[in-house]
C-alpha cells in the first residue's frame, strides 16, 4: 500500500510530503491534509506546484483534501445558476473547467497534477482517465457509477430525478502549459440541501447523491485507500496515459 504524510495546513502553503513511484518512471507525491482546507490558499498552492511541475521537473502529485464549505464555479458558470447561496458560505469564481459546485465537509477532494506533455497530450483522455478512476474507486463499495454523455462527472442511476440519475462525483480539471491541476469531488457523506442553492454544473434533469445517502457506511481511510489502489490502473505504466519522459 503507498504510503502517504498526514498534514495539518489550516491556512498555510503544503510542506512536501513523502514521495512513491506510481508509474516506474514518474515519482507521484501523494499528500493528505487534515481538518476543513479553506479553498483559496490550497489553490494558490496548487498552482505554485503546478508551476514548479514545469520549470523545475518537480513530482507529479496527488493531494487529498476536505474543504471548508464554499461555492466555486468554473470558467462556463453562468450568473442565473447560483440560486440561493447561503451568505455564510464563500463563493469563488476560478479557473478550472465545468459550472458550479458546492464543496464542504464529507467531501474527498482529490487534486491531480500530472505532466499531461509527458503523458501523450491528450485532454479527453485525461478527463477519460479521471472518469475511470472514479468508477473503479466507488466499485469497491458496491456503487455502480457511469458516464453520461457530455457531461463530465461519475453518475448513479437512482430513479429519484428526471434523468434518473443522480451524481456522485464531479470533475473540474485545468492544465497550464500541459500540467494538469484541479481534479474530482467524490461525495462521501457532504450535506445534500447545500448543492440546491445552485445549478450543479448547470445540470437540470439530475440531481446529486453521496456513498453514505446510498447507503454505504465508507470512512475517509476506506475511500483514501481505495483511490490509491486504482490510481496506477488509469495513470500507472500500463495505462494509456503512463509517463513516458521525452529523451534526454
Amino acid at each position: 500500500m503507498p504510503s502517504e504524510s498526514h498534514i495539518t495546513t489550516p491556512k498555510a502553503a503544503p510542506k512536501a510530503a513523502s514521495t512513491e513511484t506510481s508509474s516506474g518512471t514518474s515519482s507521484v507525491t501523494w499528500q493528505s491534509f487534515s481538518g476543513q482546507q479553506p479553498y483559496l490558499p490550497i489553490v494558490e498552492s496548487m498552482g505554485a506546484h503546478n508551476a514548479t511541475i514545469r520549470a523545475d521537473n518537480a513530482s507529479e502529485a496527488v493531494w487529498l483534501l476536505e474543504h471548508a464549505a464554499v461555492y466555486t464555479g468554473g470558467t462556463s458558470a453562468r450568473d442565473a445558476d447560483l440560486l440561493l447561496p447561503d451568505p455564510a458560505i464563500p463563493t469563488h469564481r476560478t479557473g478550472r473547467g465545468g459550472q458550479w459546485t458546492y464543496h464542504g465537509p464529507g467531501q474527498r477532494i482529490a487534486y491531480v497534477m500530472l505532466d499531461l506533455a509527458a503523458r501523450g497530450g491528450d485532454i479527453r483522455a485525461y478527463v477519460h482517465a479521471l472518469e475511470g478512476w472514479i468508477i473503479d474507486i466507488i466499485a469497491v463499495f458496491g456503487v455502480t457509477g457511469t458516464r453520461r454523455a457530455g457531461l463530465p462527472g461519475i453518475w448513479v442511476q437512482t430513479g429519484n430525478s428526471v434523468s434518473g440519475y443522480d451524481k456522485i462525483a464531479a470533475i473540474g480539471v485545468r492544465v497550464s502549459r500541459w500540467v494538469t491541476w484541479h481534479g474530482i469531488a467524490i461525495n462521501l457523506a457532504p450535506d445534500l440541501a447545500a448543492f440546491d442553492a445552485i445549478v450543479p454544473c448547470g445540470v437540470t434533469d439530475a440531481g446529486v447523491t453521496s456513498l453514505h445517502a446510498l447507503g454505504h457506511k465508507v470512512t475517509y481511510d476506506q475511500l483514501d485507500d481505495a483511490m490509491r489502489a486504482h490510481f496506477d490502473t488509469h495513470f500507472g505504466a500500463a495505462s494509456p496515459l503512463a509517463y513516458q519522459p521525452k529523451p534526454a
